[in-house]
């Protein structure tokens, strides 16, 4: 009894997995629509109804009529009339019975027909055939019917053929899709009648057809399409529609999907704890979520009333000023008004005169004109020049509240900063890493950001990635200090203000360089014609300027004339460990070699170089000399790439001891672009250089070195050419001297 009540009250806690989206009820007749959503069939027709579409809302399952449907299947005689057979109503509904919106009749290319999910709130394709081409979910009618069952224990189930007061139902028909009582069976079911072969069920209130029909082919489905995720037939299978398709049997698929499911189920049953503490967790959060609710409309109210007491205060004072301005200028056209009036006839001060002008006694007279003249000319002024004493126009006194105005408008809550663009043109790994990003256009401000980086080839560890944080970072950049060599990072940013923190900007993937990175500046003092070497102050770039001597020699080829190589050192040399270091060459350089030699060897060729130039300059003796097979085998003292317009040489002599001055090899080589910049990574132990392409890090060239003593960076011009060294990201070292067999510190 416990275990009945238990399935009982599981199977009333998911009623609400057994409504229809649309009418909101119990499914009947269920659809599964593409997007595996289900939908009532009635309400699938209401709506494809409303959406203008008619003849498309046939019955998936093209089932009879059952014989309770109308009063005139009641007579055993009337319920044999025969039915038209749905293949004959799917021939007249493909030949142009039946339109909708945009479709004529014989249309070559009719109108596909798209479904509006209720659940989903897409649009689905439902093909040509509209709901005739769904499947029934026959296991969700089940469901619901055993649902139905639970919640209404005790309810009878009535005859739909016995005449009022029905009796209560003891069997049912598949076939005739209703529920009978004894006699209505009988009656309905009469010996020697194709009816008499039904066979009785238990009486219910859904009638499902036995399986799964295709609903192009009305047969049984066999297989399953992984291609497609649909249910076929034998003849949907051999059709040119599932045509290379991975299909397998419908038991391979149900064994497959039981097992997921049974699997996900159990696992869900086994974490009821998790489930319940997250559940807690919920709560909680829906509770913190109406408290902090609550508090921001608090906040929110509070400063808007703020605002409509900074306006009211705003509002008193401009009166008060106004009312000022209004009474001082009323005071003074009155005092106008009353001077004037006084140079009526009789009186004021007109009148005083005219008393004044009847005094006889000369000396009396003149004692009392004398103020009132003055006066007199001071009214007779003011009445030539009238003019009123205060203006009666107040538009100084308006207010421009545009500005206001539109900021009130915007008042908006605070939005958390979008995603931050990573500039990737700055942004890059050398001795440290250097990131930079900005905010996209019309993004809120960040008042700081958050830096995360990762290695992606870090051992693999359980549980999700750990990202390294850097909170708090001012500005749009930021550095990365001692990051591991020989390793790939992944970073991402995001920011942060009042509001919160912001979507993470995309990630960006920095290789960091096989080797500790080099420091050294340029040293001109140990080259060859250093007039034409022009080296920056900071002793990170030089350029080669070719000069007269090869315009001479483009004049005078076939003569011949001498030409040397230009030579520039860094001023560290290498002497253990495995370093890097990288630069930037001109493409527009016309023979540049960027590279590495042995110190010795270096101060050698300074001395004097040969002529690359001329036609009698041959780096072979042509002598077939026991000491020239005997050096063959051993490494080179240079190693140099040769760079020229724009382009790498690579191939047979491109790394060879004669980098320096000798030709390169011939047929064997090849070119391949020059990219932004170049790195060089020399492993002292082994004897080894490497030129890489500095922004991806591809390889271009490994050759050997002879590393028995100070290897020294190297960079040689013939003709014009610049090169950059790339400039640390870190502070700048200390420069210091190894080459002269002393070390100096500037």
């Amino acid at each position: 009894m416990a275990a009945k009540r238990g399935t009982k009250t599981s199977m009333k806690n998911m009623e609400k997995e057994l409504l229809c989206p649309v009418c909101q009820e119990m499914y009947k007749q269920p659809l599964v629509l593409p997007c595996t959503h289900n939908v009532c069939q009635a309400c699938a027709r209401e709506v494809l109804g409303q959406q203008g579409y008619v003849g498309h809302g046939g019955d998936p399952s093209s089932e009879p009529t059952s014989p309770a449907s109308t009063p005139s299947t009641r007579s055993p005689r009337l319920s044999r009339r025969t039915l038209p057979k749905p293949d004959r109503l799917d021939r007249l509904l493909k030949s142009g019975f039946g339109t909708y919106p945009g479709r004529k009749r014989g249309a070559l290319h009719p109108q596909v027909v798209m479904f509006p999910c209720p659940a989903c709130q897409g649009d689905v394709e439902l093909g040509e055939r509209g709901l005739a081409g769904l499947f029934r979910n026959l296991t969700l009618e089940r469901v619901v019917e055993r649902y139905r069952q639970s919640v209404s224990v005790g309810g009878a189930i009535l005859c739909q053929l016995c005449k009022p007061p029905p009796l209560e139902a003891t069997k049912g028909c598949t076939e005739c899709r209703a529920t009978f009582c004894n006699e209505c069976f009988k009656l309905f079911h009469p010996w020697g009648t194709q009816k008499a072969q039904h066979e009785p069920t238990l009486p219910t209130l859904s009638f499902r057809p036995k399986g799964l029909m295709c609903p192009d082919h009305k047969e049984e489905v066999t297989h399953y399409c992984k291609t497609c995720q649909r249910l076929v037939c034998q003849l949907c299978r051999v059709r040119r529609t599932h045509g290379g398709h991975k299909i397998t049997p419908v038991l391979s698929a149900y064994q497959a999907l039981k097992d997921k499911l049974t699997k996900s189920v159990t696992y869900i049953l086994g974490n009821q704890d998790t489930v319940q503490t997250q559940i807690c967790e919920l709560e909680e959060a829906a509770r913190h979520t109406e408290v902090s609710g609550q508090q921001a409309k608090e906040e929110v109210s509070q400063l808007v009333r703020g605002l409509g007491a900074v306006l009211e205060e705003k509002r008193v004072s401009l009166l008060q000023a106004i009312e000022e301005c209004q009474q001082e200028r009323l005071a003074r056209l009155s005092a106008q008004i009353q001077e004037h009036r006084s140079l009526l006839d009789g009186s004021g001060l007109v009148g005083y005169a005219q008393e004044v002008l009847k005094e006889t006694d000369q000396p009396c007279f003149v004692q009392a004109a004398k103020q009132l003249h003055n006066r007199i000319s001071r009214a007779t002024d003011a009445l030539q020049t009238f003019r009123p004493a205060a203006s009666s126009s107040f538009r100084h006194c308006q207010l421009d509240v545009g500005r206001e105005m539109k900021l009130l408008t915007e008042l908006n809550f605070l939005q958390v900063p979008e995603a931050p663009v990573i500039d990737t043109q700055r942004t890059f790994a050398y001795d440290q890493i250097f990131l930079c990003w900005r905010l996209p256009p019309h993004s809120p401000p960040a008042w700081h950001y958050t830096v995360e980086f990762r290695r992606t080839d870090a051992p693999a560890q359980p549980g999700p990635a750990r990202w390294q944080r850097r909170e708090e970072v001012r500005g749009t950049s930021a550095l990365l200090e001692n990051p591991d060599t020989g390793s790939v990072y992944v970073l991402r940013v995001r920011g942060c203000n009042r509001a919160g923190y912001g979507e993470y900007s995309e990630d960006v993937h920095l290789h960091t360089p096989p080797a500790p990175v080099l420091h050294f500046f340029l040293d001109g003092r140990w080259g060859t014609s250093r007039e034409r070497l022009a080296i920056s102050k900071d002793q990170r770039a030089v350029r080669s300027v070719p000069g007269l001597p090869l315009l001479l020699a483009a004049e005078r080829l076939l003569t011949g004339c001498h030409l040397s190589v230009d030579v520039v050192l860094g001023d560290v040399a290498v002497t253990q460990g495995r370093s890097y270091w990288a630069c930037a060459v001109d493409p527009a350089s016309y023979l540049v070699k960027v590279g590495v030699g042995l110190e010795s060897k270096l101060q050698e060729s300074f001395q004097g170089a040969p002529d690359v130039i001329s036609p009698r300059y041959d780096p072979d003796s042509g002598h077939d000399s026991g000491a020239e097979d005997a050096t063959v085998e051993a490494s080179p003292p240079f190693a140099f790439l040769t760079i020229g317009m724009g382009r790498i040489l690579l191939g047979s002599g491109a790394g060879s001891n004669g980098g320096l001055t000798g030709r390169d090899g011939p047929a064997a080589s090849c070119t391949v672009p020059l990219p932004p910049r170049l790195g060089i990574c020399l492993d002292y132990e082994r004897g080894r250089v490497s030129f890489l392409d500095a922004v991806s890090f591809r390889g271009l060239l490994e050759c050997p070195l002879d590393c028995s003593g100070p290897v020294c960076p190297a960079f040689c011009f013939i003709g014009g050419g610049a090169v950059q060294l790339q400039e640390p990201v870190g502070t700048k070292p200390e420069r210091k001297v190894t080459i002269g067999g002393f070390a100096k510190l500037d």
